[in-house]
């Protein structure tokens, strides 16, 4: 019992339910091993005595929480509201050049907190209530004016102290949020596609930021699209071969220059040194027709060799005098995290893109070996700063030109769950990491072995001390150029499954965090960019999860296919029971092409493979049964008039289905326009396939260019299907 309690009071759950009717014990050792990562010893029946006594006796004492949200316009939070009577409470805003709210006073007649909380059990008033269970608002319920004591202050992360009668004080972070993120502005529709993988006629090998530029002004102008959503476009771990991956990055917080499209850089113009230029600029054309017209894969090192020489020569020439107060600026906003960032990248020129295999001195990013190698590699810092400037820079003009297109959203970036445990972060942020554990997910009934993603998880402790300030400065990274945000397996929000390292994902268990304050953050920083945010929530989710996420305006992910009836006859979900606060998709970047799933050709690929769990002949009838149940109902609905046989007309079904329901977003994922048969990428899978080094090609695999792909028949024909998106009275909302 004193394991368990004390795993409670750290939030690591000591059992799961990996369905409704099972439930499964974490090994004791897991526990122990978790809380030793949180730093707490648990190692003996004596240390857990003492850990749980000091935990308890901590809890007891403390006034807050190490968070309060304070939603507007809502109750306030019960620790708020349960002060004793004549506490003092002083808040000290985050923008110090603001006025604080003036100290306020808990009334010294206000009754006391233990008979309101009698009161409510009877059924009688409660003054801070409204609140059903877990502290969530009970539905329908108003919100009872704020105590007349309370004086609201401004949106943001606060620090907030009190002083209770007495003499007894506490403090915490006071995040205060607005109720919802901001809404998608009306219907749209746009695409999914994998940056890396639209390769244009002026492309160095692999799609760059000019080229999502042009395919948003394309889209925005022709199809009438709202949005583009590409992959994460986080800075990778570097190295020879490095990982294609772009959801295991080196950081999160700073973009990848191999995005870079070269020419557009306002100093390209003046290098000296033309014929260099012109010799890289044709080796990125040999490299780019290996890809297109040679049946090569995408080499993301070889794209970067080209373009790593290039912007060698770009840096030589100086920057004018606006260009150069714009970099200083840059540096100026970014501060200690691009410094860094900058400094890891430097030091991994050195001595390899792992930190842990650094001389030791050098592990340490506060160290005096630190600043030493600093100073003595100030000119490549230097460099690797400005690579982060001209990113963010082209990823503002991706950005402006999708608005300038008319896009009512623009462009979708990607949110990773979490980084390499050798990158960029992991190293100037150790002490947010815990080390020795992994994130993955448990097993379920897709797999029972579960999952190791090999990504170091953040200790929700260390976040919640910090007033969450490497979830902010993130966030806000990576919101100043979107239009909306995407997080990947959003439901980490609330708990992520940790697994020690040197055991199999069955012995992991999961942590929770404090999810109203994760979800506050979020929803400011979003309300602070006028951005929209969406989550991936697709598999096994915890009951509750969605609910809330859609209360503060977080839209989910429905992947067609997935939408049945569960709770009922297990059949297709009518388009007009999908849930309206979502991007719905036929399919996702981990999921076969729709033609791929039409043919069966998913199925023998992974035979192939050898990823099946059944006889071929098996997985074939039941994927087989699958999608006849879907084109039936499809052409009972009268979407497929051009009848059955006809893979294009089916295409072209699924989506018109899609437009039928409330969605606010519907995506076409890129391939599918142009009946590509190939995944992205497949689960399970490492070099038995070309995870993320496929560009997109038309349904015979023959690889297509931005510039074929705007003027490709098929695409316009079942783009056609959006422009006639009045035709039907649901889609009319």
């Amino acid at each position: 019992m004193g394991l368990s309690r004390l795993a409670a009071l750290h939030g690591i759950a000591t059992f799961y339910s990996p369905s409704a009717d099972a439930t499964v014990s974490v090994p004791d050792d897991t526990v122990v091993a978790v809380l030793a990562a949180l730093g707490v010893d648990a190692a003996t029946p004596e240390a857990v005595r003492e850990s749980l006594a000091a935990a308890e006796s901590a809890a007891r004492s403390r006034l807050l929480p190490p968070t309060l949200v304070v939603w507007t316009g809502e109750p306030l939070p019960a620790a708020l509201t349960g002060l004793p009577p004549g506490t003092t409470l002083e808040i000290h805003l985050e923008d110090p050049g603001s006025d604080p709210p003036p100290r306020m006073r808990v009334p010294a007649d206000r009754p006391d907190p233990a008979v309101s909380a009698r009161r409510a059990a009877d059924g009688r008033t409660d003054p801070g209530g409204g609140r059903g269970a877990g502290g969530v608002p009970d539905a329908g319920a108003q919100a009872p004016a704020a105590p007349v004591w309370w004086t609201e202050p401004p949106l943001g992360v606060h620090r907030l102290a009190v002083r209770a009668p007495g003499g007894r004080t506490g403090s915490g972070t006071l995040v205060v949020a607005p109720p919802r993120a901001p809404r998608p502005p009306a219907r749209s529709h746009g695409f999914l596609v994998q940056l890396y993988s639209l390769l244009s006629a002026r492309s160095w090998g692999m799609g760059d930021l000019g080229d999502l530029a042009d395919l948003a002004a394309w889209s925005g102008r022709t199809l009438g699209a709202g949005f583009v959503q590409v992959n994460p476009l986080h800075a990778a771990v570097p190295g020879r071969p490095s990982d294609p991956s772009p959801y295991r990055p080196s950081s999160r917080r700073f973009p990848d220059p191999v995005h870079l499209h070269i020419e557009s850089i306002p100093e390209y113009g003046h290098v000296t040194d033309r014929g260099a230029l012109d010799d890289l600029r044709q080796d990125a054309a040999t490299l780019s027709d290996t890809v297109l017209n040679k049946g090569a894969l995408i080499d993301r090192d070889a794209v970067w060799e080209l373009k790593r020489q290039a912007l060698e020569l770009v840096r030589e020439v100086p920057l004018g005098p606006g260009r150069r107060a714009a970099y200083c600026d840059f540096l100026a906003e970014q501060g200690q995290a691009l410094e860094d960032h900058a400094l890891w990248c430097a030091l991994a020129e050195v001595h390899g893109p792992d930190w842990h295999t650094w001389p030791a001195g050098l592990r340490d990013p506060r160290s005096k070996e630190t600043a030493r190698a600093r100073g003595e590699l100030l000119d490549r810092v230097d460099l690797h700063c400005r690579l982060a400037w001209l990113t963010d820079g082209q990823l503002a003009d991706a950005q402006r030109a999708a608005l300038d297109a008319g896009m009512s959203v623009g462009v979708v970036h990607d949110l990773a769950v979490g980084v390499h445990p050798g990158g960029a972060d992991a190293w100037a942020q150790q002490d947010a990491f815990a080390h020795g554990m992994s994130v993955g997910a448990p097993p379920d009934a897709f797999n029972a072995r579960g999952q190791d993603w090999g990504l170091p998880p953040w200790r929700p402790d260390v976040l919640a001390a910090s007033g969450y300030a490497p979830y902010r400065g993130l966030l806000r990274g990576l919101l100043a150029h979107a239009g909306a945000l995407r997080i990947d397996h959003v439901m980490g929000l609330f708990r992520l499954w940790w697994v020690p390292e040197g055991r199999p994902p069955t012995e992991g268990t999961y942590v929770g965090h404090d999810a109203e304050a994760m979800l506050a953050v979020l929803v400011l920083e979003a309300h602070r960019a006028g951005a929209v945010v969406m989550g991936e929530d697709l598999g096994t989710v915890e009951p509750g999860v969605r609910e809330e996420l859609a209360r503060r305006g977080v839209l989910g992910t429905s992947v067609l296919w997935f939408e049945r009836d569960w709770a009922g006859t297990g059949r297709p979900l009518a388009p007009e029971q999908w849930r309206e606060d979502c991007l719905a998709t036929v399919t996702t970047h981990d999921l076969p092409s729709t033609a791929a799933r039409l043919s069966g050709d998913h199925v023998t690929l992974r035979h192939r493979l050898g990823l099946l769990t059944r006889p071929l002949d098996q997985e074939l009838t039941a994927d087989a049964a699958d999608t006849t149940e879907w084109l039936g109902y499809l052409s009972r609905l009268g979407l497929l008039p051009e009848g059955e046989g006809d893979e294009e007309g089916a295409v072209r079904a699924v989506h018109r289905f899609l437009l039928r329901t409330p969605a606010r977003m519907t995506g076409v994922w890129l391939p599918d326009a142009l009946g590509d048969r190939r995944p992205q990428n497949l689960p399970g899978t490492w070099d038995q396939y070309p995870n993320w080094r496929l560009p997109v090609a038309d349904a015979e695999g023959h690889p297509v260019t931005l510039e074929e792909l705007a003027a490709a028949p098929r695409l316009h024909r079942l783009m056609e299907v959006f422009e006639r998106r009045g035709d039907h009275p649901e889609s009319a909302q």
